[in-house]
């Protein structure tokens, strides 16, 4: 867990020297397709941007550079095979950067999978001064009890979500204070070890610098849920390609998040094996035609299969609309009924506000929404990224939700663990406690 806090503080250091350049790129790579993004920050907006507290509104940043290509070498969003991996990404980011027209050397980068687990933390100290001040917001952290992670994991975010002064709680920063006793509560999300470090590797081997690393599913919700939905309560679902990404929002910050390893390519996958055509016929096949309802239009309305097999008798044939949607509707239904039993666990019915927004590519399936609704609960809504400057059209979409998440994540960082001065022998091993008990003690 050491190793980890200082990798991400040598980041946070990285990232603050690009800033100060004034052009960092940010790397999406999931399962279907690799995103970068190169963002020009101009503004005095940017010093001050590493504050403890809910992430701002958009910093002074555009999108100069901006280029997608197809996955490769990526499987349920880890690295499968690192030279195609390697490639993917070299191909992705120089054409960014010169579009750009200019040379960039850190990155910021997010990915999905990697078994993610989040536990609630809490501590409480006697304030020393009765002013707050830097090193107590450490020292509370410190105090916070760390949970039992496991071998061969690592901290991903540690976020303060909460802070509390004598009775005063629901501070999102609390220097300055005064006050007799500060407690804090923390969100602290896990993952398998060995994908971040194949993920840090691969992009040194891109000869980048890595200023950054990211949860899909938290960035997706950054730039999928409106300020309300944050602050009230609410699940962003990102359907993408290998994985599904879960994560819920209170009080503007993320206080769960995990993944269900199933996605758009396994949709694909089975009409693939339903109609038997190629992989690429069959995804082409659920873009234009594919859904969850079939209606008594769909009977007739036929879908040219188009393969090029050689056999002209089976690149010919005709499918009904219906037929596709039998073969979509139960793994559509599979994903949700796991999303579904997630949330449960994690408590998602006892938030005030229980308000789900559909996101990634996948959720682009016409009437998925409707059948969300029925699976879900009753409030699901079709999510899209925040508009943010130079964003070229073809990248606005849902698709396209964690690679703008990741732009606003790069300019307005929360503040987390290793952004203070903590003691490393403070790192002791203690019992989890449950995610939404904790919440529901605590706030």
């Amino acid at each position: 867990m050491t190793d980890l806090y200082q990798t991400q503080r040598a980041m946070r250091n990285m990232r603050r020297a690009a800033m100060q350049r004034g052009v960092i790129a940010i790397l999406d790579i999931g399962t279907t397709k690799i995103a970068c993004l190169v963002l020009r920050f101009d503004g005095p907006a940017l010093t001050d941007s590493d504050q403890v507290g809910p992430m701002a509104g958009q910093s002074a940043f555009r999108v100069i550079g901006a280029a997608t290509t197809r996955s490769r070498g990526v499987r349920f969003g880890e690295i499968a095979q690192m030279n195609e991996t390697e490639k993917a990404i070299r191909t992705v980011a120089q054409a960014a950067q010169k579009m750009a027209n200019v040379r960039v050397d850190h990155v910021i980068a997010c990915f999905s999978g990697a078994d993610p687990r989040s536990y609630g933390l809490a501590g409480d100290l006697d304030l020393e001064d009765s002013v707050v001040t830097e090193q107590d917001i450490a020292r509370v952290m410190a105090a916070c009890e760390a949970p039992d992670i496991g071998d061969g994991r690592d901290v991903l975010h540690a976020q303060p979500v909460n802070f509390a002064i004598d009775h005063r709680t629901g501070l999102g920063d609390p220097r300055g204070q005064i006050g007799n006793r500060l407690a804090c509560d923390m969100h602290l999300l896990s993952v398998d070890g060995a994908v971040v470090q194949n993920l840090l590797y691969c992009i040194k081997r891109c000869d980048l610098e890595l200023a950054g690393i990211a949860s899909s599913a938290y960035v997706s919700g950054v730039s999928s849920l409106v300020e309300d939905e944050q602050e009230l309560g609410a699940a962003c679902i990102d359907m993408g390609g290998g994985t599904t990404g879960i994560s819920i929002f209170m009080k503007k910050h993320m206080i769960y998040a995990d993944s269900v390893r199933m996605g758009g390519d396994h949709i694909t996958s089975d009409i693939s094996k339903g109609l038997q055509v190629p992989l690429a016929v069959a995804e082409r096949i659920k873009t234009m035609n594919g859904g969850v309802y079939a209606t008594g239009m769909d009977d007739r309305e036929m879908i040219d299969i188009r393969g090029d097999s050689g056999d002209w008798e089976k690149d010919r044939r005709q499918v009904s609309r219906t037929e596709l949607i039998g073969i979509m509707r139960p793994r559509v239904e599979e994903i949700l009924e796991e999303t579904r039993a997630r949330l449960d666990a994690a408590g998602f019915e006892s938030l005030p506000s229980q308000q789900i927004v559909l996101t990634g590519g996948g959720s682009q399936i016409p009437g998925l929404d409707g059948l969300a609704a029925r699976i879900l609960g009753q409030r699901v809504r079709l999510g899209r990224p925040l508009r943010v400057q130079g964003l070229p059209q073809a990248t606005t979409g849902p698709a396209f939700s964690s690679a703008v998440g990741l732009c606003l994540f790069a300019a307005h960082p929360q503040d987390e663990w290793w952004d203070f001065d903590i003691p490393s022998d403070r790192y002791a091993a203690k019992p989890m406690r449950k995610v939404m008990k904790w919440f529901k003690d605590n706030w």
